[in-house]
Parts: C-alpha cells; structure tokens; sequence
C-alpha cells in the first residue's frame, strides 16, 4: 500500500450499533494523541450554552445549508429531528491541512454519501460476530426499549448487508475479542500514522 500517494485520506469506520466503533477510535486516539484532527460538523439548530461557532459546530441556517448541500459542498447529512447536520468538503481539507488523520464514525448510509461524493477514503466496517451476538451486547447495555431495540436491530441487518458487498468496503474487522480486533484496525491505520508522523517532524 502506497500510504504517501494516498495522503492523509479521511478514514471512515462505521459499522451497526453496538458493535464498538466508539470504543475501538476511542483507543486510537489514545495512544497516538495527535495524529487525528478534530471534524467540525455544520448543524441548523440553536447553539445551546457553551456552545461556540467553528468548536462545537458550524452553525447555519437551513436555506444556507439547504443550498450548500445542493451545491455538493457536503460529502454526508442527514436531517435530525427537524435540524440538519453533516461534514463538509471543507471541514475535511481543514483537518488535512494541519496534517492531521481524519477519522469519521458515520453510518452506512452516510457511506454512500461519501462515496456519491467521489471523495478517496479508506472504508472500515466493523462487524460482530454473529448477529445473535450484537443482539446479546445492546440489551446487555439496558439502554435500549423493546422498541429501540427493534428499531436498532433492524438497522443492524441491513447495515450487515452492505458488508457482504465486493468492493464496498476496504476491510472487515470482527470485533469477537476487543483486544484483537484493535489490534487488527491499528495495523491497517499505522502505515497512515507513521506517515502523518514524518510529515509532522
């Protein structure tokens, strides 16, 4: 893999919930603070308190950001309750220009945005083992309603689906033992870090 003619390609981890995406980029961060830019994301709603413009979010309007997303400027969004939010072409190269690895947890269905968005990145999918196993690990959290539940686990088949696709995704990493499937993602994104690294010096 020639990681220098890639450059510091966003990474895109995504997977269903509860599967330990959060967990897994969490860890990354850790041990190689400083190699990963922080994305800003554009929203329509309010700032709630404390909340500051180009730290929190972007804060828009929904013509503003209605028109940005018709003119492409946007590689994913989704509308939330009313409001929009989404990651922007820019917010991509801002990361990028401070020679920083941009991580993004999105959803699969954000992947098909970005790869509508003809933007070259690096797709991982994150997978249990079984969805019997997934199923095991979201009631275990005793967050989820019966009906939250259902909703999420339906989500989950569908987003399993695209994993089974040739070509959609870079890597499958199963996340059957935490501890080794870390190590498996730290191996496909340590070529990008040692690279950021020397780019850095």
């Amino acid at each position: 893999m020639d990681v220098k003619a890639e450059s510091l390609i966003p990474i895109i981890i995504t997977g269903p919930s509860g599967v330990g995406k959060g967990t897994l980029i969490d860890r990354l961060r850790k041990e190689f603070d400083g190699s990963f830019g922080h994305i800003v994301s554009h929203t329509t709603r309010k700032p709630r308190d404390g909340e500051a413009h180009g730290v929190h979010y972007y804060f828009t309007d929904i013509p503003t950001m209605t028109k940005e997303i018709e003119n492409g400027d946007f590689i994913e969004h989704a509308n939330v309750h009313g409001n929009f939010y989404g990651t922007s072409k820019r917010a991509l190269q801002e990361v990028a220009e401070k020679g920083k690895i941009c991580i993004l947890d999105i959803d699969v269905q954000g992947c098909e945005s970005v790869k509508k968005a003809a933007i070259p990145c690096k797709y991982i999918f994150i997978s249990p083992p079984t969805f019997e196993t997934l199923e095991k690990r979201l009631i275990g959290r005793g967050t989820e309603t019966e009906q939250s539940l259902k909703k999420r686990l339906e989500t989950a088949k569908k987003e399993m689906e695209y994993r089974d696709m040739p070509g959609f995704f870079d890597h499958v990493i199963v996340n059957n033992v935490l501890d080794v499937a870390y190590d498996e993602l730290k191996q496909i994104i340590l070529p990008y870090i040692n690279y950021q690294k020397s780019i850095s010096k």
